[in-house]
This record gives C-alpha cells, structure tokens and sequence, in this order.
C-alpha cells in the first residue's frame, strides 16, 4: 500500500464516520474544530447510495411507513 499522509488519513476518518451515520457534533468535536460548518464543509460527501437512501426515507414516510436505520420498514 503506497504511503497515506496524515491529513489523508484524517480526511477519510472524518468521511468514514459522518457516512456510516455518526453525529456531526461528535465528528467535529473529535477533530477540534471550532464550527460544525468547517466539519461538514469538508468532509461530508454526498454519494449516489446517500441519495437513494434519503429518496426511500422520504417514499416511507409519505406512504405513511416508519423506517429504522438501514432494517427494513414496519408499518405504523
């Protein structure tokens, strides 16, 4: 594996974390920064499964289902 550098390494810690759900306050906090704008400015990324996901999130509620984390839906 080729050499990471350190802010490489720091970038996909924060990526991995704020992906995977964990809350941004956490997130800034661990990697000192002062605003929570800084935090998500840049390292928060938007992908095509994060798009898909908030799209059936947003079917569910509409059709009047409740969806629990990444488990499958159950009807109110």
């Amino acid at each position: 594996m080729p050499p990471i550098g350190f802010g490489a390494l720091r970038h996909t810690f924060a990526t991995i974390l704020l992906r995977e759900g964990e809350n941004a306050k956490v997130v800034q906090e661990m990697l000192g920064h002062s605003r929570i704008s800084m935090t998500l400015d840049t390292y928060s990324h938007v992908d095509l499964d994060m798009k898909r996901s908030a799209i059936k999130r947003m079917d569910n509620l509409l059709r009047g289902r409740v969806l629990t984390g990444t488990s499958a839906d159950k009807t109110r």
